[in-house]
């Protein structure tokens, strides 16, 4: 059947110009598209001439645009007309939960964790009457700068119609059937299998993942199936998905039973997004081998795994034998960190009084190391462009502009495209700008001269690869960082990290001066200070 819209490049209503197809159905299509008016990408659901569930999806779409949490793929248009019915939504371009498993499972910490952050979300569509009743690995996405995004929230089960969204056993009850499906999703996360259930919503998802393995004609468990699931998390599953009782506790209806249970059967770890944090701040129990993997999560089950340093492995850490020497940590660790502060209380004053800046009154500074400033040298970029990874925005963010942040010239600037929220509109995880030093470099001291609104939160990062990838950017260093950049920002650099291309890279954006509504970035000028690799300082 052909779609009533069907050629790229057709604008709706004189603003949404189609691009390309992203997925087709029985009488619908999704396209990515571009809303020419306020020049960011969106998706767009068309339907075929004929197609006999218009009026239940667009009822569902008008719905869902009432909830507008962020943690949901947001409804921007709704067209109900008798000759053209279409619905415009929030672009997606973050990984999905099919796609991290196409490396294979996630850890069981990670994967525990992510389902959290998805039951927490379906607790506030549930609070108003709503629930998705088609939740699969697809719809369930992981963004960099704000968590969970689920898309398809209604709409989806109104294209697939009754028959496959409303099995007999708990058709009166839309919230049983997400809880089920967001069971389905944490065992897909911790096995790579997808947990369907004859006549039930979770046969939703045919063809994405491998179905789950049975034992004596049931399903296996996650622990069944992976030996590295813990006994807990593998309990709390089971109470959603096959709705029984354990010893541990009744069968889990609801979304909000089902997140507090899994909550405390997996204590939380931090869904970070980019290369982990250093060995040294992971904590004792919950690194759970943490290091600069270029995926937010870790490495499938079976692949080679670093260790991060100072955790030995199993069996070669004995606790504590009394209460004196945990004691004795204790106050050594209090010992540290009170040095610790004063050390930075000191660079940051020395910081204050002696970092020249030539804009005083819009001036900040994200750290110091006075010792290694006055050795190093001033390093000149050799090109700059913009770093977009999220897939569909290359495009973005003013990429024929780059090179103005480093000609000197401060009536020049770069700017990003202007977004309808800080978070670069919920569309991706950031962007950056990337400079080629030439050659491996250390850095001392970066300066940027942003635009006057505060804040733009960035990082500086060293990289070894100009390649634009979200793989990529997991793979650079972060070296500092600010939530308060406004005017010349000033980034003093100690740690020893080296590479040849320093990124700039912004999560969070200030307000647009003048433009209410708007939020944007500009970058007037950057001055680099450090050493080749293999100089002394």
């Amino acid at each position: 059947m052909s779609t009533y819209t069907s050629e790229p490049g057709t604008r709706l209503a004189g603003r949404y110009r189609l691009v390309g197809q992203v997925n087709e159905g029985a009488g619908w299509t999704y396209w990515k598209a571009t809303d020419e008016a306020l020049a960011r990408s969106v998706s767009v659901l068309t339907f075929a001439s004929g197609f006999p569930r218009i009026a239940e999806t667009v009822t569902a779409a008008r719905a869902v645009s009432r909830l507008g949490d962020p943690r949901f793929a947001q409804v921007f248009d709704v067209e109900d007309g008798e000759e053209l019915a279409y619905v415009v939504l929030e672009w997606v371009a973050s990984a999905s939960l099919l796609d991290m498993l196409s490396e294979g499972p996630l850890d069981p910490p990670r994967a525990a964790a992510l389902a959290v952050e998805a039951a927490r979300a379906m607790m506030a569509a549930h609070a108003i009457g709503l629930a998705h009743l088609r939740l699969d690995p697809a719809c369930l996405h992981w963004t960099a700068a704000g968590g969970v995004k689920i898309a398809g929230l209604g709409i989806d089960a109104a294209l697939a119609g009754p028959a496959l969204t409303a099995p007999a056993d708990d058709a009166e009850d839309p919230q049983l059937t997400d809880t089920r499906d967001l069971a389905r999703l944490l065992y897909a996360a911790l096995t790579g299998y997808w947990p369907a259930l004859p006549g039930s919503a979770g046969d939703s998802a045919p063809g994405l993942l491998p179905p789950a393995p049975e034992n004596g004609g049931e399903l296996c468990t996650p622990r069944q199936v992976s030996a590295d699931v813990p006994a807990a998390v593998d309990d709390v599953t089971c109470r959603a998905l096959f709705q029984r009782a354990s010893r541990h506790g009744p069968a889990l209806s609801t979304a909000t039973e089902f997140a507090d249970a899994l909550a405390e059967a997996a204590p939380p770890v931090p869904l970070f997004f980019g290369p982990a944090p250093p060995a040294s701040q992971a904590t004792q129990d919950y690194s759970y081998g943490q290091d600069s993997s270029t995926n937010p999560f870790p490495p499938p089950a079976g692949a080679p795994r670093r260790r991060p340093a100072g955790r030995p492995s199993a069996g070669g850490r004995k606790p504590p034998t009394s209460h004196s020497a945990a004691r004795a940590v204790i106050s050594i660790v209090v010992v540290l960190v009170l040095a610790a502060v004063g050390v930075a209380a000191w660079s940051v004053s020395r910081s204050l009084h002696h970092s020249p800046t030539t804009t005083p009154s819009q001036s900040s500074s994200a750290s110091s190391s006075p010792s290694t400033a006055a050795a190093a040298v001033p390093l000149k970029p050799v090109s700059a462009s913009v770093y977009n990874p999220a897939p569909g925005s290359s495009g973005d963010d003013d990429p024929a502009g780059a090179s103005a942040a480093i000609d000197s010239d401060t009536s020049t600037f770069w700017h990003t495209s202007f977004y309808f929220s800080p978070f670069f509109g919920h569309l991706k995880p950031g962007a950056g700008l990337l400079l080629d030093m030439g050659r491996a470099v250390r850095l001392s001291k970066v300066a940027i001269q942003f635009g006057a609104s505060c804040c733009t939160h960035v990082q500086i990062e060293l990289g070894n690869s100009s390649t634009v990838s979200m793989a990529t950017l997991g793979s650079f260093t972060a070296v500092q960082s600010s939530t308060t950049a406004a005017g010349v920002t000033t980034f003093n650099v100690a740690k020893q990290a080296t590479g040849r291309y320093l990124l700039i890279w912004m999560t969070e954006l200030p307000p647009l001066a003048g433009d209410s509504g708007k939020f944007e970035t500009m970058i007037y000028n950057v001055t680099v200070r450090g050493f080749t690799a293999g100089q002394s300082g």
